[in-house]
């Protein structure tokens, strides 16, 4: 997901789930983010991430870390980070 029109799916997709947080490209040419809500939400977001996706993103690995649960929600929207 290079392009800003792939971040655009990505910020609806994460709306539309209910999900907070954010995603940029990082400089090894990968996607890198943070996507923070109710368990199930964030599962569902990390399903259509990793096997969805954008239109124009092509999904070679997806690679989920740092799992755990938080005490309250450090963001309140899903953004781009450039």
């Amino acid at each position: 997901m290079r392009s800003s029109a792939g971040y655009k799916y990505t910020e609806e997709k994460a709306r539309k789930v209910g999900v907070v947080g954010w995603i940029r490209n990082s400089r090894e040419g990968t996607v890198t983010g943070q996507v923070q809500g109710p368990e199930d939400k964030v599962n569902e977001m990390m399903n259509w991430l990793a096997n969805v996706g954008s239109p124009s993103s092509k999904i070679e690995e997806a690679n989920f870390s740092n799992e755990r649960e938080i005490p309250k929600l450090d963001f309140d929207s899903f953004i781009t980070r450039y």
